[in-house]
């Protein structure tokens, strides 16, 4: 197994903070896949009676979730405030008056809620920004036996354009790096979730240039936020030659940026290890949002 990349989660954590503004105008590729992820939701006759959003963003997931699962109450959980505040903001006036959804924020590492309390999380395109051992093994704390993790993630082939530009100025890693879709099975698998089922598949966005991706990513929030990434700043010269050798890419005038989009579900053990369920914690409000935190902070009136 690839040896996973050390983050720096405050660089993470402001990085999205800073993003909430510019997300929907530029998330087209995330829309699409949450839509493709929950599509997969067709076929699965589990009825949650408490769904889970992991890495909620700005809450498109969570109110695709909520359409069609109207009775179950929904909690959407996002690392960064300011996204936790937006979602709730767009979840609908229903919603934040019957405090059916509930948005807060929180770390996918260290889930802010009791063992066997969830019947189902969904999680879209976050445990890229995560370790998923630790993330795998609090799901597994959280849900019910019998419980559902779906999730997508990025695999190790995406953004490989600009990857291969970066490697004609120099060795340092300037794209963060996503890990294989068979070693996220075989990290399910160590962490009790029985059944992993995980596919694959390309997608390619094409931009007018160079200036466009770099533009897109940084409204996203998708940032380079491995401990050791390349620090100070590019300089002229070198972006110069970066763009040239992304250029050099181009495919009928149009830049590519492509993404390895990772799926995968796994079912809790119908009978759990006790040792596995231990931790003392519930969903406890707070009265402000404080990013990072072992408890949740409350997003509803």
């Amino acid at each position: 197994m690839a040896e996973l990349p050390m983050l720096d989660k405050r660089r993470l954590r402001a990085s999205f903070e800073r993003a909430a503004d510019t997300y929907d105008a530029v998330a087209v590729l995330q829309r699409e896949i949450a839509g493709r992820l929950l599509a997969r939701l067709e076929v699965v006759r589990l009825k949650p009676r408490v769904v889970l959003d992991l890495g909620c963003g700005t809450g498109y997931a969570a109110r695709q979730i909520v359409k069609r699962y109207p009775r179950a109450r929904l909690f959407g959980l996002d690392i960064a405030a300011s996204m936790a505040r937006r979602a709730r903001h767009q979840s609908g006036l229903w919603n934040r008056m019957t405090g059916r959804s509930v948005f807060a924020c929180g770390d996918a590492e260290r889930l802010p809620l009791a063992a066997d309390s969830v019947d189902m999380i969904v999680s879209n395109l976050t445990l890229q920004w995560c370790d998923p051992r630790a993330v795998f093994a609090e799901a597994g704390r959280v849900l019910r036996p019998g419980g559902l993790l779906m999730f997508s993630s990025f695999g190790p082939d995406t953004l490989r354009e600009l990857r291969a530009a970066w490697r004609t100025v120099d060795a340092a890693p300037h794209v963060h790096g996503f890990i294989d879709m068979h070693d996220l099975g075989d990290m399910l698998v160590h962490a009790g979730f029985a059944d992993p089922v995980m596919d694959m598949e390309q997608l390619t966005l094409t931009y007018a240039d160079v200036k466009a991706v770099m533009r897109d990513l940084k409204q996203l929030g998708a940032h380079n936020v491995a401990r050791e990434r390349a620090r100070g700043l590019t300089g002229r010269e070198r972006f110069a030659r970066f763009r040239v050798a992304y250029e050099s890419q181009a495919r009928d005038g149009k830049i590519p940026a492509t993404y390895q989009v990772v799926y995968g579900h796994a079912w809790a053990p119908e009978k759990r290890d006790e040792k596995r369920g231990a931790r003392d914690e519930s969903w406890k409000p707070v009265t402000a949002l404080k990013g990072i935190s072992r408890h949740a902070s409350h997003q509803e009136d």
